[in-house]
């Protein structure tokens, strides 16, 4: 049987943002015996390390000669550097869930920075769809304060700037897909967050006198699982297929499908982290997910 080409966009931006999904619930596991610049270092030398067997052997290639570089790099700044930092303090200071429902505002943000750097002017309905689920994140967070729920302001304001980092991924990323292959894109990231999240923790270890520890938290399986989940399926596996999905798709059409990211993230922390989900939370979820669906309809 013959698969439409057309379709398989599609179908990478469904498998991306579910294993984008489940990586919130390896990245809290991590994040209960390492610090969150020892989960990220481990996480993007495994991945770079792996790419780089498999360009040895020759299984896939990279090719940057007469290529623009500035603006891979400033990918790479903004993506992997920039977002794991704040993602992953972030997660430390909220829940699994709540990061989830944060990362669903990224097709919100890819449609406000359109404004500015694509000149596309959101409708009126697109203008109340930003605001509802803007006002669904205000909305649980104001709530989890009163309930002391764990879930920082400063954790919120950390995930927030994630949201950003990852929303101006989405635009250079389609900027740069005319220039790069997927896989050139990917192991650009790997190798620039490989050698500066190790140079930062390797730095910390000899200030702290305890570079004898940087490889202790190996000795955790649940470790151990955690990185080989988010170093090969969450960082090789999934921005592959996000930069291929960028390349054959619109950022704005493929931001969207963040939402199933979301879900994941939210059901994941609910069963097996035993979060708390209480009724604001539905309510507030269902405003995000209602505004995000709306700004993408109404283009």
């Amino acid at each position: 049987m013959k698969i439409d080409k057309k379709i398989i966009p599609y179908f990478t931006a469904l498998i991306t943002n579910i294993i984008f999904g489940l990586s919130f619930l390896f990245t809290k596991k991590a994040l209960m015996v390492s610090t969150p610049i020892t989960l990220v270092a481990f996480r993007f030398l495994l991945a770079f390390i792996i790419m780089s067997l498999l360009i040895a052997f020759k299984v896939i290639k990279v090719n940057y000669k007469n290529k623009p570089m500035k603006w891979l790099i400033v990918l790479a700044i903004i993506e992997p550097i920039i977002y794991f930092i704040f993602e992953t303090y972030g997660l430390q200071r909220t829940s699994s869930s709540l990061g989830g429902l944060m990362i669903a505002l990224i097709p919100i943000v890819v449609t406000i920075l359109a404004i500015y750097f694509l000149n596309e002017k959101p409708s009126r309905k697109q203008v109340l769809s930003i605001i509802l689920s803007v006002s669904g994140v205000v909305l649980i967070i104001l709530m989890d304060g009163s309930k002391n729920s764990g879930n920082s302001i400063l954790g919120v304001l950390f995930l927030g700037v994630a949201v950003f980092s990852a929303a101006f991924f989405n635009i250079i990323a389609r900027k740069i897909s005319k220039h790069f292959t997927a896989i050139e894109v990917t192991y650009f990231m790997m190798f620039l967050g490989a050698i500066f999240f190790n140079i930062v923790s390797i730095s910390n270890h000899i200030l702290n006198r305890s570079l004898s520890n940087y490889f202790e938290p190996l000795k955790s399986s649940s470790f151990v699982l955690s990185i080989l989940y988010l170093g090969i399926l969450s960082s090789i596996v999934a921005y592959f297929l996000a930069n291929f999905t960028l390349s054959k798709m619109e950022a704005s059409k493929s931001a969207v499908f963040a939402n199933i990211s979301t879900i994941v993230s939210i059901l994941a922390g609910v069963i097996f982290l035993k979060e708390n989900f209480h009724l604001y939370h539905t309510i507030g979820s269902g405003m995000i997910l209602i505004g995000v669906w709306g700004t993408n309809y109404y283009k």
